[in-house]
């Protein structure tokens, strides 16, 4: 089974392809503030320079996603985009959470249908209070 996974919750931004165990591409780069507008060709480069598309994970792929916890905003634009992309292309998403996030995604085999993710903070957001 083909897996995109993906880890937006630091600034370092972190994209893997995989084919079951094997690791067939990796992209590592500093987003920090610019999440948003570089993971979309950051996805298309990483598949792109290993002769990849999205299309292949459509007939045996899933995402796999870091979902937290970790920083609000980079844990949304990732979690956002993972759902977005097994939407977009009917395929599973599977989440995973703490150091061994990507062990945890790829041993599992549960995940058949799309569902989308959700994020775990590890706390309530504190997004309406006001900075200091």
């Amino acid at each position: 089974m083909l897996t995109l996974a993906i880890r937006t919750d630091k600034p370092e931004a972190e994209l893997y392809f995989f084919n079951g165990d094997n690791k067939l591409a990796e992209l590592k780069w500093t987003a920090h503030r610019q999440l948003a507008e570089t993971i979309n060709r950051k996805i298309n480069e990483l598949l792109s320079l290993n002769g990849l598309s999205l299309e292949n994970l459509e007939s045996d792929g899933k995402i796999a996603v870091y979902s937290g916890p970790g920083s609000f905003t980079g844990l949304r634009i990732g979690v956002s985009v993972a759902n977005a992309l097994g939407y977009g292309l009917n395929i599973p998403i599977v989440a995973g959470t703490g150091e061994k996030w990507l062990e945890q995604c790829l041993s599992d085999k549960t995940a058949k249908d799309f569902v989308p993710i959700q994020i775990e903070y590890g706390s309530e957001p504190h997004i309406t209070e006001q900075k200091k």
